[in-house]
Order: C-alpha cells, then structure tokens, then sequence
C-alpha cells in the first residue's frame, strides 16, 4: 500500500481506455479485502497510475444504502448534490483523520472489467466513498479537502 508522500499519490491518473484491465482490477479488489477496514482503494494507492478503483461499502456500519462491489475505469462524476461534513481516514495517510465536505448524493458513470458502462448513483457513506476514491484518481488526498488544518485533521486514534 503506497502512503504519502509517493509522488503517484499526488498525480493525476491516467485514462484506461478501451483496453480494460483485469488484472488490475483483481489486485484492487484483493488488496481492498486484505486490508483490515479498507471499503474503496484506488489504483494509485497501489502503485498504479491509472483511473480505476474498487469499493465495497456494505459492511460498513455507517453504508445505510450501498451497490455491494463495485470497480470502475475511468469513473465520471455526473451529477452532486448537498454537502455533508463528516471524518474520513484513508490507507495513505494512516495517522490520520480529517473532516471532509462531500456531495451527498452523487451520480457515477465508469466501464466495468467486463467494459460494460455502469451508472450508480450513491448517497450517504457510499457517495462519500466514491468521492474519495476518485479524488486519488485526480491526485488528491483527505488533507488536501480540510477546510483547516489546525482545526479539522486529527491523529488517528488507536486502540489496545
């Protein structure tokens, strides 16, 4: 699993295109099942420099409504509405937490590993996992979403 500060965290991915991955797209389901409260990963927290994740939601306490597994190439947010703050982590910046303002409700087009155009539209916990596993796709981690560093990023608590 990469962590801040790999530069592949910090750049944008590229496109997969027509010629979609399956390889890739068992690495991230595998690595996002072998990591203990993992519910999203994207490509380039394992190194990859492409725009594809996974993300499974629905053993989440907080994934009121969810699509189980879902992977995505080269996902598109459609449409947002409302804003929630809420605490997210994120595997690449493991010490961490941080309040984060997301979209509520979301809409999400990306292919498929069978390159099939799926569309989800997601809300609560779910649209928020969305959000933040396309946000690696563009570069973009939890600390660069506060509103304040002093104020909204916390050392992650652990417990014995």
């Amino acid at each position: 699993m990469f962590r801040l500060p790999e530069r592949v965290l910090k750049a944008r991915a590229v496109e997969v295109g027509p010629s979609l991955d399956d390889e890739l797209a068992r690495d991230l389901v595998d690595t996002m099942r072998a990591s203990p409260a993992c519910v999203g990963l994207a490509a380039p927290q394992i190194g990859v420099g492409r725009r594809a994740f996974a993300l499974d939601v629905s053993s989440h306490p907080k994934a009121v409504v969810n699509h189980g597994l879902v992977v995505m190439f080269d996902p598109v947010i459609l449409d947002a509405s409302g804003r929630e703050v809420a605490r997210e982590g994120c595997m690449s910046v493991p010490d961490l937490t941080a309040n984060v303002a997301r979209a509520a409700h979301i809409v999400v087009q990306g292919m498929t590993p069978d390159g099939d155009l799926r569309v989800v539209g997601a809300e609560g916990f779910e649209a928020r996992a969305f959000q933040h596993e396309i946000d690696h796709l563009d570069g973009m981690l939890i600390l660069d979403r506060v509103a304040c560093l002093e104020h909204d990023v916390f050392k992650r608590k652990t417990y014995r």
